[in-house]
């Protein structure tokens, strides 16, 4: 290892959160905006914890920080969307992580929607629209990991994905 690292407790405790958010900065991710429709109306989130799970069934999850106004809206619904941002669609992205002051219904302004198959909020344009319904959802630390059954999928125009790397989105 080069002089820059640092090492890490060999007692069985957690490196300090800084440190691991640096380490995690350097890991490029897709950008996703994620979705809902409930008895509250329409809720979402930026997101870059998002994976698949499997293909048999099509299933994956997606981490939402329990802290964040729209969590109740997504665990009162069932059902979620996941949206897969273009590099066109940052301020999509921008405005669905909270900045420019924008919260809930307002976000919505921003980007073209239309109603999914399951009746959720879906992003035109968007890479790839997973329309999923909550299977099972698990408190990890502060984030709530829900996992998705696939129910339909809307796939758009095959253009650069938006990732977030270096605490910067990007193009890739």
């Amino acid at each position: 290892m080069d002089d820059t690292s640092r090492s890490t407790p060999t007692d069985g405790h957690a490196v300090d959160a800084g440190l691991f958010r640096e380490a995690m900065s350097r890991l490029a991710a897709a950008v996703h905006v994620v979705t809902t429709r409930g008895p509250e109306g329409r809720a979402g989130f930026t997101a870059t914890a998002v994976a698949s799970i499997s293909d048999t069934p099509p299933t994956l999850l997606v981490c939402l920080n329990r802290r964040s106004l729209s969590a109740p809206a997504f665990h009162h619904a069932g059902r979620f969307a996941v949206n897969m941002l273009t590099g066109a669609q940052e301020t999509v992205a921008q405005s669905f992580g909270g900045r420019g002051g924008l919260s809930g219904e307002q976000r919505f302004g921003v980007g073209h929607w239309q109603e999914g198959a399951l009746g959720l909020p879906c992003l035109v344009g968007a890479l790839a629209v997973f329309e999923c319904r909550l299977v099972e959802a698990r408190t990890v630390a502060t984030h709530d990991v829900l996992v998705g059954r696939v129910e339909h999928v809307t796939l758009g125009p095959a253009r650069e994905s938006l990732v977030y790397l270096g605490r910067e989105f990007r193009r890739l």
